[in-house]
């Protein structure tokens, strides 16, 4: 993984000193609340519900087991003994004390870690499909170049106050897995018909109260003109990009209302400036950063489909968890693991201090090293072999972590909702719990199949409630919480948009609303093979929505 040089060092060093200063003034009450904002959210501190939050950059979701145990210490000794896990592959922590964070900040630095860019109007962390490196079906390893779109955005002095936050993904497999079409720049790494690596292009994706699927403004892209074609697409965003409006602000906004072919023949006109140009990727400094990106010395281990059948036999908890939680690896001998942090009935995303500290030795002695954070908030080992599945899963067990629902009902998505965040109109964490205790049976898991449920507090959509097969979005109504339900959403490689299928339900009611979508679907599929997205995708909302609200539903 990447190390940081001299310079970020020395940047990240200065910048801490800086924001001690900044908290230092606040608490004396030399600066007022209004005029240290700005100040905190270029260091990733909120100010929630009812506390300062600290967002912590996790650069395209990958972490050393050091750097995992450090976030178990600042769990441990600042916050109340866990982390959240998010959608942008970062963590939170929605507990610290404020003169406590230049002194948490102090101990990330030591550990090459920052919350640099994890808010304000700026280009927010680069984020990547969590197997990178590791899946069999990758081009190649998109890490590297989220690395150097990294260090080209980080407190780029031209991008540094955009009109709105501003997000960028890289994918490098045909199965999209990082979600790239919902971000205001999406990159699918791929090769042309020569064998050379370049990107499709995508621009105007997003979420929040106007979702939109993102336009591709370039199938192909070589790989030396990322940065020209990426700052061609900034300058034409931050010159024409609304300030008037804060919701009328992001790009996709910008797409819609000029027009994709328009907005791309200004991108073109501005890259033909930028082409051949400084911002050219020299071949030596793309293999300098893919020198960081080597993966590890995998030793042939072929006993390992062996002692898979032997156990699995014997074992159906172990059994269900080879099925669900792991992915294809380059190597045969290897696989790709998902550590759920969706225990039934958990808070999705949450992960205590005492299970990153064991995570952290778990990825030392059975994962080279290495950690993932998928934007799904679970957690993933990406080189564990075959052989040791067996004794990896007996450790997870221990630790709470053994649960076998990666990609089913209970793996659900939430923002922290009402019972932190300062913009949310409802709860999403009792939601999610409620669910998944209820479809918590495995039996009933797999029999559903495949089925990804998101759920958002407010419409800013946190959740990705919009991409969701299932998404619930909550809001307020009247003084009370109240949950929409979308349908038919997808942030894959075939990405849509949810469509609201009527009225929202109450807290108590919300729940069963659920299951009455899951059973109307196993009631129309036409085998277990069609899942719940190809089903709604066949059928329409029409069943789905006489379900849930009968006569209603047939008079609209």
């Amino acid at each position: 993984m990447y190390r940081y040089d001299e310079f970020d060092h020395a940047f990240v060093k200065e910048r801490v000193a800086q924001f001690k200063d900044q908290v230092e003034r606040r608490l004396a009450g030399d600066l007022t609340e209004d005029q240290f904002k700005p100040l905190r959210l270029m260091n990733g501190v909120y100010l929630q519900l009812h506390a300062y939050m600290l967002r912590i950059a996790i650069p395209y979701g990958t972490l050393a087991p050091r750097q995992l145990r450090m976030l178990a210490h600042i769990a441990r000794n600042y916050d109340k003994g866990y982390g959240h896990f998010t959608t942008r592959q970062n963590i939170q922590f929605n507990w610290p004390a404020l003169g406590d964070i230049p002194e948490i900040l102090e101990l990330l630095a030591s550990v090459e870690m920052h919350a640099i860019q994890t808010s304000g109007n700026c280009i927010r962390n680069v984020t990547a499909d969590h197997f990178s490196g590791a899946a069999a079906d990758e081009v190649a390893d998109p890490r590297p170049y989220a690395e150097i779109l990294r260090q080209w955005s980080t407190v780029h002095p031209e991008f540094s106050y955009l009109p709105r936050k501003f997000k960028i993904a890289v994918t490098g497999a045909e199965r999209d897995r990082a979600a790239v079409q919902v971000h205001d720049i999406g990159l699918h790494l791929k090769k042309n018909e020569k064998g050379e690596l370049g990107f499709a292009v995508y621009i105007g994706g997003g979420l929040g109260r106007t979702p939109m699927v993102g336009k591709k403004v370039r199938d192909f892209l070589p790989e030396e003109d990322l940065l020209s074609y990426t700052t061609a697409i900034l300058r034409v965003y931050n010159l024409n990009g609304r300030r008037d409006n804060k919701y009328k602000a992001r790009i996709k906004i910008l797409v819609h209302e000029t027009g994709v072919e328009e907005l791309k023949a200004q991108i073109e006109q501005e890259f033909e400036h930028l082409k051949g140009g400084e911002l050219s990727l020299p071949e030596a400094d793309v293999a300098a950063i893919e020198r960081y990106f080597t993966p590890p010395a995998l030793p042939d281990r072929p006993e390992g489909e062996a002692i898979l059948s032997r156990e699995a036999a014997s074992n159906p908890g172990f059994a269900d968890w080879l099925r669900r939680n792991l992915h294809t690896h380059k190597n045969p001998d290897y696989a790709a693991v998902t550590i759920s942090l969706k225990g039934i009935g958990e808070v999705p995303g949450d992960a205590s201090a005492d299970q990153m500290d064991a995570i952290a030795g778990l990825a030392e002695e059975f994962g080279h090293d290495e950690i993932r954070v998928s934007h799904e908030q679970n957690l993933v080992l990406p080189h564990v072999a075959r052989a040791d599945l067996k004794a990896l899963f007996d450790r997870l067990v221990e630790i709470g972590l053994a649960t076998a629902n990666a990609g089913l009902v209970t793996d659900i998505i939430a923002c922290p909702g009402l019972d932190y965040c300062a913009l949310a109109n409802a709860r999403s964490i009792p939601v999610a719990q409620q669910i998944s205790q209820r479809f918590g049976d495995q039996k009933r898991q797999e029999e559903i199949g495949d089925l990804k449920l998101k759920i958002s507090g407010c419409i800013n959509a946190c959740g990705h409630h919009h991409v969701g097969h299932i998404g619930i979005l909550g809001v307020e109504k009247k003084g009370a919480e109240l949950y929409q339900i979308t349908l038919g959403g997808s942030g894959d490689e075939n990405t849509s948009i949810g469509e609201i299928i009527g009225r929202g339900f109450g807290p108590d009611e919300i729940v069963d609303a659920v299951e009455t979508l899951v059973d109307t679907y196993l009631g129309l599929r036409t085998g277990k093979e069609e899942t719940f997205l190809a089903a709604y995708r066949r059928v329409g909302a029409a069943p789905f929505k006489e379900a849930l609200y009968g006569r209603e539903a047939k008079a609209a």
